[in-house]
């Protein structure tokens, strides 16, 4: 990419921290896209809180060393499979439960000796999909659901996401929802794609009564196979797949590391 090309074009690194893997880009903030490949690496075990930041600086500097990459002070976004409040995990989901109440954004900083913003996965999937993706235009209440190890969710209202909203653990028929429902259960139980869509119809049912949505768009690995189970729930919303896919975490976070950034100032 040539100088004047890159003057033009805002980009970020977005890091997207997972209970196997911890995956990285520069991300184009205009398009949505990465620049060149991702980098990864197996998250470490125990997925401790400087075992895991030791990875994270790793990926970071070697996406820095790259032409396309920001300015070395610029900010960096990450996700973590948390609740995340003001910068600290609350709770600790498929890594070492010692993250629990760790100011995630004062220890990246300090080991990054950057800016880094931290936000919980499911909210940054849902932050590319509204702005780049299949919520992209959409007026009012947009959920992205993601369906995997658990039931991720994030809430946008015209394009402003409230954070931290675990709607996989409503209970529903006396058993938290992602239970019954995210796609590890339905592996587990060993359902067949109509008892499936018969355990996400009780969801999608009840947090279509909750929240009076403008749109679903469902995430998640088992999104490829949508086909599957979207066309036997009947709901009122309109519900689409993702179209960010596997990076929507990178895209997502590099893209509240500028936000963050502007609020500050």
């Amino acid at each position: 990419m040539s100088k004047s090309v890159k003057k033009q074009t805002t980009v970020a690194i977005g890091i997207d921290i997972g209970g196997t893997g911890i995956k990285g880009g520069i991300v184009n903030l205009t398009t949505g896209k990465l620049i060149g490949d991702r980098v990864r690496i197996d998250t470490p075990q125990p997925a401790t809180p400087a075992a895991v930041a030791e990875v994270v600086s790793q990926i970071v500097a070697e996406l820095s060393a790259l032409d396309d990459a920001p300015a070395p002070d610029s900010p960096v976004g990450v996700t973590f499979p948390a609740i995340i409040h003001h910068g600290v995990a609350r709770s600790a989901a498929n890594v070492d439960k010692s993250w629990i109440g760790t100011d995630v954004d004062s220890l990246l900083t300090a080991r990054l000796g950057r800016p880094v913003h931290v936000m919980n996965d499911a909210d940054a999937a849902g932050l590319a999909e509204v702005r780049y993706g299949a919520g992209k235009g959409v007026d009012g209440t947009v959920l992205v659901i993601t369906l995997g190890t658990g039931i991720g969710s994030a809430l946008i209202h015209n394009g402003v996401l409230i954070p931290n909203i675990e709607l996989g653990h409503l209970e529903i028929d006396s058993a938290v929802a992602e239970s019954k429902a995210s796609a590890s259960a339905r592996e587990r139980d060993d359902l067949s794609w109509d008892e499936y869509a018969e355990r996400l119809q009780r969801f999608f049912s009840h947090v279509e009564f909750l929240m009076s949505p403008n749109l679903f768009v469902i995430g998640g690995g088992i999104s490829k196979r949508a086909d599957d189970y979207l066309p036997k729930l009947s709901i009122n919303t309109p519900i689409v797949t993702a179209s960010s896919k596997n990076n929507a975490g990178i895209v997502g976070s590099a893209l509240q590391s500028l936000i963050s950034e502007q609020l500050a100032k």
